[in-house]
């Protein structure tokens, strides 16, 4: 089954350190396909510089160009669903790339979302499903 990644999550596996690392391996494991949304790449970067480096990153970034992973981009109809939530969803305080992913799976029509973030993902009632299926 396809899923989407989100920032935490990879950031989690990118961590031995971190105590979500071992599970959310094994949950990527066994994901036939994960798709990485393109709009986590910044949000990514950004984390990975500050908790682990320029080496770290530059390593990561030449997994994906090695594809490791499958990059998804994100589109105008996307942005306009973003917009859409950002909006629905503002007293939540979601954040735009919560909000991104949730667009893209519903263009992608996929129901399940790699996150350490549940109560965001949690929240989204979207027209191609009742609710995520959420991992790990």
């Amino acid at each position: 089954m396809a899923g989407l990644l989100d920032t935490g999550f990879l950031l989690a596996i990118l961590d031995a350190d971190d105590d979500l690392h071992e599970i959310c391996v094994a949950a990527l494991q066994e994901e036939s396909q994960p798709l990485l949304p393109d709009v986590v790449l910044p949000e990514l970067a950004f984390m990975i510089l500050r908790e682990s480096g320029y080496s770290a990153l530059a390593n990561f970034l030449r997994s994906l160009a090695a594809g490791e992973l499958v990059i998804v981009r994100i589109t105008n109809q996307d942005l306009e669903q973003t917009a859409a939530l950002l909006e629905k969803y503002a007293d939540s305080r979601v954040d735009f790339v919560d909000c991104a992913i949730a667009a893209m799976a519903e263009r992608l029509n996929l129901k399940r979302v790699l996150t350490v973030d549940r109560r965001h993902f949690e929240l989204f009632r979207l027209k191609h499903c009742a609710a995520f299926e959420i991992a790990p």
